[in-house]
């Protein structure tokens, strides 16, 4: 069952429980007309190249069960890097499995966290620096994969093994690594849509930062499903898979304690 909303030219929207904006695109259309509702949670909307954004609701009821609250149109037009490219200034999109997740862009708090984690792991697993090496650390890569034009983990890390060089157009191998931080307008998403998704594509480990929570939980995938290994808050020396060959200092990403968590 489906229902849309507006006429054939216009996209259809679903209520997905990721809170991110799922937008089915009927036709193509100047997405910068768009309005975006703020929700309390993320929201999916399906316009084209990069993820960030809001959505509202089309109906309450016909929803697929891979994307919990999406109105499905098997009619619909996929999207496209063009799609994403049209989007507003502050919204950023992604394209996972043929649909477009619209949100807005991470905020200064969330910003930091992931720039110390980057620096943390790029001496001495990018540069090898006082450590082995033999990976590529990266921030928000745009990722190109079979019916997934462009996803983007806030972090990502290959082995060189794998990916011996860094190609000059979009990258194409499934990450070793993952890293993703859950700000209020991205949480849910991240752990609704993104998450079981890495799982699909065989990326080999992934961590959950929390930015409210003020905590690391590092999971690695085992036959299909993600393994919690552990989870690390204020330690300075942790050992954390797949990095645990030198010890990170977990409580220097936090954000000072009388700031609240990014939005």
């Amino acid at each position: 069952m489906s229902c849309a909303s507006g006429s054939a030219s216009t996209s259809q929207r679903g209520d997905r429980a990721d809170g991110a904006e799922r937008t089915e695109v009927a036709a193509p259309r100047d997405w910068r007309s768009l309005d975006h509702q703020r929700w309390p949670t993320l929201e999916p909307r399906s316009t084209g190249r990069r993820t960030t954004g809001r959505a509202r609701t089309a109906c309450s009821d016909a929803r697929d069960l891979r994307y919990p609250g999406a109105v499905t149109d098997p009619a619909r037009r996929i999207p496209t890097l063009a799609d994403l490219d049209a989007l507003p200034r502050g919204i950023k999109g992604e394209i996972i499995e043929g649909v477009l997740y619209t949100m807005t862009r991470p905020r200064s708090r969330h910003q930091r966290t992931g720039a110390m984690i980057v620096s943390a792991l790029s001496g001495p697993f990018d540069l090898g620096q006082r450590g082995p090496g033999g990976w590529w650390i990266l921030p928000e890569p745009g990722i190109e994969l079979p019916n997934t034009p462009e996803i983007a983990p806030d972090l990502a890390g290959w082995r060189r093994e794998r990916l011996p060089v860094l190609p000059e157009d979009a990258l194409t191998v499934v990450p070793d690594w993952v890293c993703e931080i859950l700000s209020p307008t991205t949480r849910r998403h991240d752990l609704l849509i993104k998450m079981p998704y890495y799982a699909k594509i065989g990326v080999a480990y992934a961590w959950l930062v929390d930015l409210e929570a003020r905590a690391v939980t590092a999971q690695r995938l085992e036959s299909g499903r993600w393994l919690t290994l552990a989870t690390y808050g204020d330690e300075i020396e942790a050992r954390i898979e797949p990095f645990d060959v030198v010890p990170l200092n977990v409580g220097s990403w936090w954000p000072p304690a009388s700031e609240s968590p990014a939005r």
